[in-house]
């Protein structure tokens, strides 16, 4: 066996400076620029360690990764561009110890080296078969492939998981990555909104009740955690579960088993919990609204999901995606962004977060006249852009406008500002001049004389 790191990666650049970075930390490296030099290399020796990329012209890494934990050659770090749960996923059932994200900190890379090297044995979970990326969550900004990242972890673990994050970020979305990502991905997906069943009824929907637990049950029905059998059972808004509820749920977290509601005989069960939440479980806990012991329970792995505003850049990629997926649910004519919609789109604040983006891109899909959505299109949809932004959209009209010749370009500006202001100023003022004047912090003649001006253009 080799003392050498191996890294195997097409681009020149990334295998030199990582190895140089590799070698300054008192490390021996060798390079390869493609799979089958490292099938010749491994005819002789092995390496102590292997960093690979996953996408590279021929055969990519992780057909070498499943090759190699076949043949107990370890450990291996995954290295990608193409961050997304899927790949992950697949990186670590091959047995990955680790997922770097490119680009990625050189100081942060060397320390995974050195924490792969120290480990004993690395542990390898079962092989499996890469998936394809059809995981509906979205995204290559930073946050979100440290979420991508975290859930190839410990997707193919048995470990709860607290999704936490705010409301419209898409916690569900990775509970089902979870679910689906793991060793249970063929048994049942069972969602419940605790917060959407009446606190009186929440006790049935869990655990299920036997037919005369009360007025109405004239049979047997079975819960969600018997329905989620051996499979995930996903607990959103755990945080507004009630008390008397969350011992209850305890119960079971620590012994996997529960009767039914109205019911003596006792239930086994072999169920994954997922759990949301929008709130701060620990002030919950603080406040005495919530079992600081039970919060412990779900809290084995947080993944914190990152609101729209702080992965903006993700917004594009966001937008075309929901754009052409409503086209063909509602099997619509396909529509595309122009430059200049898709900038304000991304401009705007979304405080109902991804959910929102997706509703303004379902609505654009069905209501925008043409095959380009135009910044016109967003009308309303684009009331909410901050302020000052306007002006870019204006650019790119004068822009468009002097490229096709147009003629008189400032004198129309002009006249469609002067009207826009008085149109809002007046309704804002329910019709009345001397109001609107002042609020513009123009002259009523002033108001009164572009109002005339206008009418007479438009006759």
């Amino acid at each position: 066996m080799s003392e050498e790191i191996w890294i195997v990666d097409d681009d020149r650049g990334v295998r030199f400076v990582l190895a140089e970075a590799l070698r300054d930390a008192g490390l021996a490296v060798r390079e390869f620029g493609e799979v089958a030099e490292v099938r010749v290399a491994l005819r002789e020796t092995r390496p102590a360690l292997l960093l690979t990329d996953v996408r590279m012209p021929g055969e990519g890494g992780l057909g070498l990764l499943g090759e190699l934990q076949a043949q107990g050659i370890g450990p291996v770090i995954v290295m990608s561009a193409y961050t997304d749960v899927a790949t992950t996923a697949a990186a670590y059932r091959f047995g990955a110890v680790d997922y770097l994200a490119k680009p990625f900190d050189l100081d942060q890379a060397v320390a995974a080296v050195q924490r792969a090297l120290a480990s004993v044995a690395a542990p390898t979970v079962a092989a499996g078969h890469v998936i394809a990326s059809n995981h509906a969550l979205l995204g290559e900004s930073a946050p979100m492939r440290e979420v991508f990242r975290l859930i190839g972890r410990v997707a193919a673990s048995d470990l709860n998981v607290l999704v936490t994050g705010e409301t419209g970020t898409g916690k569900e979305l990775v509970a089902r990555a979870l679910h689906e990502e793991s060793t249970r991905r063929d048994k049942p997906f069972v969602a419940l909104n605790t917060a959407a069943i009446p606190s009186e009824l929440l006790e049935s929907e869990l655990f299920g009740h036997e037919a005369g637990a009360f007025t109405g049950a004239t049979r047997r029905v079975a819960g969600r955690f018997e329905q989620a059998e051996g499979g995930t059972l996903f607990l959103d808004e755990i945080g507004d579960m009630p008390l008397v509820l969350q011992t209850r749920l305890l119960r079971v977290l620590a012994g996997g088993e529960f009767y039914r509601v109205g019911g003596r005989e006792l239930v086994r069960c072999n169920v994954r919990i997922v759990a949301a939440t929008h709130q701060d479980l620990a002030a919950r806990v603080a406040a005495g609204q919530f079992r600081a012991d039970l919060m412990h329970r779900l809290d084995v792995v947080r993944i914190e999901l990152p609101p729209l505003r702080t992965r903006r850049s993700d917004i594009p990629l966001l937008a075309r995606h929901f754009l052409a997926a409503t086209a063909q649910e509602l099997k619509l004519p396909p529509k595309r962004f122009s430059k200049a919609a898709l900038k304000l789109v991304a401009q705007r604040d979304y405080p109902g977060n991804v959910r929102e983006l997706e509703n303004l891109c379902r609505r654009l899909a069905v209501i925008a006249p043409g095959s380009e959505i135009l910044p016109g299109d967003l009308g309303s949809s684009a009331d909410s852009v901050r302020g000052g932004e306007w002006t870019d959209a204006l650019r790119d009209w004068a822009t468009q406008a002097l490229a096709d010749g147009e003629a008189d370009i400032h004198a129309r500006a002009r006249e469609a500002l002067d009207q826009t202001l008085l149109n809002v100023a007046l309704q804002a003022s329910d019709g009345h001049r001397q109001n609107a004047a002042q609020a513009l912090g123009v002259g009523r003649n002033t108001l009164t004389r572009k109002l005339g001006a206008s009418r007479t253009r438009r006759r």
